[in-house]
């Protein structure tokens, strides 16, 4: 019996239109793959870069172009940090988009011929896609995954132990204060507990533990924790109040000060999130003010801010709350991974 074959969707802010022209819409799109498919991506604001199987490729609004004897890519909006077999490189984002990788590098490591770890772990440290492009870790931090967001990163420790460090006003770091730390951190309050995947987001974090349970810290103005969003909250009391015969009332100061105390605006230490049905998750990713599981079960949930359809329920809508993607469910497609843009979701599925 032949296996199930696989393909990538996409729904959110697309390339084309971050470059100004007519884009398919919030999605779902699939992704065009060639005889081989597309095993990894990995998504930037305004462009992709995907492995084809036959080798990279970058992707922006209109335009493919091959970046031949690269295995892993790091993309931002300024610079392309790409790693292969004997070295690790760093190109402006306009070069790489043109395919002018005979140019000098912005940066350059070599590397030993070692087992790799995925990127954006290097011998030694990290890369970062933006200068100054690598930053040593101390020798106690054996890290087996790092991520990094907008102001922070994390690290997952070889027994499932999670480090934060950075900036931390937004209370991404998990330490419980809003302060920054220059070096790796433990997360104290994940102690015991061993995870196996964790996430950054643009202010907030998440982890999966291995018995599937989801933590989140952070910034939550947008839903992004799944938890009370005061923002939200004023944001639906407006558009009911403007509705054709609105005879809502003005809530009282003790309504108000009790309606607040319920929301969360910063969690700065993880918090255990309960899925509808108590779903074990297997996969988390973040990206600026969204995020996005997969279940054991392989159903996707999303919830955070939704203004390009990132969420994919096929509208514009935030969301402080873990939403099912129904669209997956009535077509039969299992979600096997999940990866966020900044205002995208990617993800990889399996026919029925």
């Amino acid at each position: 019996m032949a296996a199930a074959a696989c393909f990538w969707l996409a729904f959110g802010f697309s390339p084309e239109e971050a470059a100004g022209d007519s884009c398919p819409g919030p999605g779902p799109w699939r992704l065009e793959a060639g005889p081989e498919g597309i095993s990894r991506v990995w998504p930037a604001w305004s462009y992709v870069v995907v492995d084809t199987g036959a080798g990279l490729e970058v992707r922006s609004a209109g335009l493919r172009r091959p970046l031949p004897g690269w295995a892993e890519a790091l993309p931002s909006e300024t610079h392309l940090v790409l790693r292969g077999r004997a070295a690790a490189r760093a190109w402006p984002r306009e070069a790489a988009l043109r395919g002018a990788l005979r140019d000098e590098p912005a940066w350059s490591r070599e590397l030993p011929p070692e087992p790799r770890q995925p990127l954006p772990l290097l011998p030694g440290g990290f890369a970062t896609p933006r200068p100054p492009f690598f930053t040593a870790l101390p020798a106690g931090v054996r890290a087996r995954r790092l991520v990094l967001g907008t102001e922070h990163a994390l690290a997952l420790g070889a027994a499932g132990e999670v480090f934060a460090w950075g900036g931390g006003r937004h209370g991404q770091l998990g330490h419980g204060l809003l302060e920054s730390e220059v070096q790796p951190r433990l997360v104290e309050a994940l102690g015991g507990v061993p995870m196996q995947a964790v996430a950054a987001g643009g202010w907030h974090s998440a982890s999966v533990s291995e018995a599937g349970d989801l933590y989140v810290w952070g910034w939550n103005e947008s839903g992004q924790l799944a938890l009370p969003s005061k923002a939200l909250a004023e944001e639906r009391a407006r558009e009911e109040g403007t509705g054709a015969g609105s005879t809502k009332l003005m809530p009282c100061r003790e309504q108000l000060a009790a309606e607040d105390a319920a929301f969360i605006s910063i969690q700065a230490f993880p918090a255990l999130l309960d899925l509808p049905q108590e779903l074990e998750v297997s996969a988390v990713s973040c990206g600026s003010r969204h995020t996005a599981v997969v279940t054991r079960g392989g159903e996707l949930y999303t919830w955070g801010w939704g203004k390009y359809g990132q969420l994919g329920h096929g509208n514009n809508i935030s969301s402080d709350q873990a939403r099912r993607v129904e669209y997956l469910v009535t077509q039969g497609l299992r979600v096997e991974e999940v990866v966020c843009g900044p205002w995208t979701t990617y993800i990889r599925v399996q026919e029925p």
